[in-house]
């Protein structure tokens, strides 16, 4: 039976064919629409989760990711190239990212339930960075994707990102 939860994954970066690749799923005590408003604002990340800095939207002025969305980033001390690859408003975004030894493929998907929103992302990585990483700090992906969920769950229960 096929999960409609489970990440759509292309298949170079499916799980079985990555190196590395790290699962974490929370229920934020907010609605998914909140969630996703912050989750898509990528500008703002770094106003709230400390682990994202200088996003740069490469070929939009748009405030939101959208489908095609090119942007640049710093996370992990490392500057990444993304293109939002897969993009469902409301339910789904996922994008790529790639940077100096690392290729890498970064899913969220948003499902309502009862007591408010159930968020899994998942990221697979390819690359000598991402091999090394994982031997040298084998959790840190990890616990940082955790910290930017409960972060995700705080902002979404305070309500919508200000507007543009």
């Amino acid at each position: 039976m096929n999960d409609p939860d489970a990440v759509r994954w292309p298949e170079k970066y499916a799980p079985g064919r990555a190196p590395v690749h790290v699962r974490n799923e929370l229920t934020l005590r907010a609605p998914c629409a909140a969630a996703w408003a912050w989750l898509v604002r990528a500008q703002l990340w770094p106003t709230w989760y400390p682990n994202s800095a200088n996003v740069t939207y490469l070929n939009s002025d748009a405030a939101e990711l959208a489908d095609g969305t090119r942007f640049r980033w710093k996370t992990f001390g490392v500057t990444i190239e993304s293109t939002v690859l897969e993009h469902v408003p409301g339910e789904r975004i996922a994008w790529d990212a790639h940077g100096i030894g690392v290729d890498a493929y970064h899913a969220w998907v948003l499902t309502p339930v009862p007591d408010g929103c159930r968020v899994r992302t998942e990221e697979t990585q390819h690359g000598w960075l991402a091999r090394a990483a994982g031997i040298a700090v084998p959790n840190r992906m990890h616990k940082y994707h955790q910290i930017w969920l409960e972060a995700l769950g705080e902002q979404a229960a305070r309500g919508f990102p200000p507007p543009r």
